[in-house]
């Protein structure tokens, strides 16, 4: 009877060994045979013109030109500029440094590329508002972009805040 009971014993843990392995099996097979799927990515086509609720057209990155021809619709006031500075230390100081002379000055930027100086007056001229602005909501060559981040009305009160930095 002893012998009858681990021969049970055995083949239950066999069957359960095999159908833990075969379910192991299962699972790694099918990750390297699915679709990568980026996070952030859309799986999905949207219907062209759609515009989510309390938002903007986006432009896509390769039409940076079209973008930089939008004028800025956030008057450049010392609310805006207050409230630039607020979203510039959250999502720009890092890189760019508290007072935007970028270089190395932000935490971030000493593992980076030395980002511009965003102070820097020539540099600002060369630059429309629309452009800052795009460049803010869909990033840059090295530059993450912040358009699921933030709102468009917050990316033109950066912008407020970065015309109010530039060196006279």
């Amino acid at each position: 009877m002893k012998y009858v009971f681990i021969l049970v014993l055995g083949i239950v843990a066999a069957s359960g060994g095999l159908l833990g392995a075969a379910a192991v099996f299962r699972f790694v097979d099918n990750m390297t045979q699915t679709a990568r799927i980026m996070p952030g990515e859309r799986n999905f086509p949207m219907p062209a013109g759609v515009v989510p609720r309390g938002g903007e057209l986006m432009i896509p990155r390769e039409q940076r030109d079209l973008a930089a021809k939008r004028p800025n619709p956030v008057k450049m006031a010392p609310p805006s500029i207050e409230e630039g500075q607020q979203h510039y230390t959250v999502f720009c100081a890092p890189c760019h440094g508290p007072e935007g002379k970028g270089g190395v000055t932000g935490p971030v930027a000493t593992k980076f590329i030395p980002t511009p100086d965003l102070t820097n007056a020539e540099f600002q001229k060369q630059r429309t508002d629309g452009y800052w602005h795009h460049v803010i909501m869909t990033g840059g060559a090295v530059m993450p972009a912040y358009g699921e981040t933030m709102s468009a009305t917050e990316a033109w009160h950066i912008v407020n805040f970065l015309r109010s930095i530039a060196a006279k």
